[in-house]
């Protein structure tokens, strides 16, 4: 066997597993709102020769040579970030949201300090100071929520926690939060007790390029975001920030964290900050927001209860409370009939993170097909009928079937089945 030989020919198995994946993205609705399909132009720089590049340091000051190409990629992807982002800084190492969040506490933190971030069970992250994550077992983790009566976030808990703890850094932002974050009210909170408002809009980054959601730009000292989700490029992170805060945080991606980027992720970064600054992308953006909002009208008229009641973003989050079905349950449920989600809890959730009351659903990778709200409407109902008999198997393989009919006529970007 040669090992020029195409991966067919060198590992058939894995080759049949790519194939396998790609046609579960082709034939299923995929709802995870943290899934996307990236560019075709990102996953071709992704997979260039870039890999094949070491590359410790920054532009202009790399620990070994060749970097000629390099240093250009990674400036443009800077370049076009604070472009797009109206920021003075901006850092594309990251390997993700997470190492993203985690060189925010080095460049920031003493182990032992204060932090304030919304409670997972809210729809924070584990990174914003879960006790079962590092950011809860290195530092002082206080977490506030969301109103029992509105599942909004409680602005009067957040200032009194923060003036009784005084927290180095105020996290807002999270990852099942399906309203607008209100990041000038932070922005004031974390101004009285002189912290630093971090904004992690991994979720929200390609909603805030194409103009859908407030930007948390000028009022967080410190942006964090992945670079997939609605942003729609290769799993990476970046971290935008103002000048007063470029070294402490240069200095925490490398070398407080990470060695080499990964160049090639890196141009991915780049083509995908270029793609979103245009009006394609302002219209996609629009279109996941108006999809989520059809899809919410379709499930409230179907009897299935949302919290909050509704969504701002891109993501909806259901509590099947009502229904008497597990979260676990309705999501095995709707993947066996073709429709992708996650069980995940809902606030004040009574049961078992692993095993809770809610599913989390988003609308990024079905508006990136072209999909529209004639399609949500549709999709409430194969989803109302699935959660309302979750052990009909017939039922469950009547919709996939019609699932699969459905996705034929709007084909997943970059894939060919």
């Amino acid at each position: 066997m040669s090992y020029d030989a195409p991966l067919q020919e060198v590992d058939a198995e894995i080759a049949g597993l790519i194939r396998q994946e790609e046609l579960r993205q082709h034939e299923k609705m995929r709802l995870i709102p943290s899934e996307n399909y990236a560019y075709p132009a990102v996953m071709e720089a992704c997979g260039s020769v870039l890999n094949n590049k070491y590359s410790e340091g920054y532009a202009g000051r790399r620990y070994y040579e060749g970097q000629q190409s390099i240093d250009a990629i990674e400036v443009l992807a800077i370049e076009r970030l604070k472009s797009l982002f109206g920021c003075e800084h901006a850092n594309v190492q990251p390997y993700s949201g997470s190492p993203a969040n985690l060189a925010v506490y080095l460049a920031f933190c003493k182990p032992g300090d204060t932090v304030l971030g919304l409670s997972l069970d809210s729809g924070g992250h584990l990174t914003h100071g879960h006790k079962v994550a590092i950011s809860g077992k290195y530092f002082h983790a206080v977490q506030y929520g969301v109103r029992k009566d509105d599942h909004r976030i409680d602005f009067d808990q957040v200032a009194a926690l923060a003036r009784e703890h005084r927290p180095t850094l105020l996290f807002c932002g999270g990852t099942a939060y399906p309203r607008v974050v209100d990041f000038a009210r932070f922005a004031e909170i974390a101004r009285e007790v002189g912290a630093v408002l971090v904004a992690d809009i991994a979720h929200i980054s390609g909603l805030v390029a194409g103009g859908v959601h407030p930007s948390p730009v000028g009022l967080a000292e410190v942006v964090t975001s992945t670079t997939h989700k609605t942003f729609r490029g290769p799993r990476g992170g970046m971290i935008l920030c103002d000048d007063k805060h470029r070294k402490a945080i240069d200095r925490a991606v490398f070398p407080g964290l990470q060695g080499g980027p990964h160049n090639g992720t890196t141009a991915g970064i780049a083509v995908a900050a270029k793609l979103a600054a245009t009006e394609e992308f302002r219209a996609y953006a629009e279109s996941i927001v108006r999809n989520a909002k059809a899809l919410a009208e379709g499930l409230l008229a179907r009897g299935i209860a949302l919290v909050s009641g509704g969504t701002d973003n891109h993501l909806l989050l259901c509590d099947l409370t009502p229904k008497g079905v597990p979260g676990k349950v309705a999501a095995k449920a709707l993947d066996a009939a073709g429709i992708v989600c996650n069980y995940n809890a809902i606030p004040y959730d009574p049961r078992p993170p692993m095993n809770p009351s809610g599913i989390r659903i988003g609308t990024p990778a079905l508006t990136a097909r072209g999909m529209g709200e004639a399609e949500m409407t549709q999709l409430a109902s194969w989803m109302a009928d699935v959660i309302d008999a979750p052990e009909d198997a017939a039922l469950r393989e009547r919709i996939a079937g019609e699932v699969r009919a459905l996705c034929n006529q709007f084909p997943a970007p970059g894939i060919q089945p």
